[in-house]
């Protein structure tokens, strides 16, 4: 069983998913103003896991241009919907495998530097929530354009978390 960290994760992710159901191509790849369209919001979340689970925690790395397109301060660009949730279900599953490892212990040791030079110093813990709460940050800025989209029927609220995640010690 994973641990109820991961588990609180993997329901975030799993909202995010809920939240992106319907979204066709046209709709992925639409700019307002100066925010980024959905499609790269998903490679922006794939490159976060991609660098948390992956390059700094293993010293691997799957996918070199998530770095160069879908970093934090990355130029805008409009990927594929499909090419990039593709991208994305690879880089998680991926880090899935490191994910179930993940102990109390484990999630109080530092998360190390990995290929990168200059990161910031974070338990494993602490990166873990942080990027639970980046899928958050995620899901209602992805509802939000729907909601310009016109797009009704929307989700509204956190989902089954009752059943499909609930509090249990950790």
């Amino acid at each position: 069983m994973a641990h109820a960290r991961v588990d609180q994760f993997r329901f975030a992710r799993s909202e995010w998913l809920r939240g992106l159901e319907g979204v066709s191509e046209e709709d992925a790849t639409r700019h307002f103003g100066q925010m980024n369209c959905i499609s790269w919001i998903i490679g922006h979340l794939a490159w976060q896991e991609q660098l948390c689970w992956l390059e700094r925690a293993q010293g691997k790395m799957l996918f070199p241009k998530l770095n160069e397109l879908y970093a934090h301060l990355a130029p805008m660009n409009t990927p594929s919907l499909i090419e990039i949730l593709d991208i994305w279900h690879k880089v998680t599953e991926a880090a899935d495998l490191y994910l179930d490892t993940l102990t109390t212990e484990t999630l109080q040791s530092e998360l190390p530097i990995g290929l990168r030079i200059n990161a910031a110093r974070r338990i494993v813990g602490s990166a873990l929530q942080r990027v639970t709460y980046h899928y958050w940050y995620h899901i209602g800025e992805i509802q939000s354009i729907r909601q310009m989209l016109g797009q009704k029927n929307l989700p509204d609220f956190v989902g089954k978390i009752d059943t499909e995640a609930p509090y249990r010690p950790e």
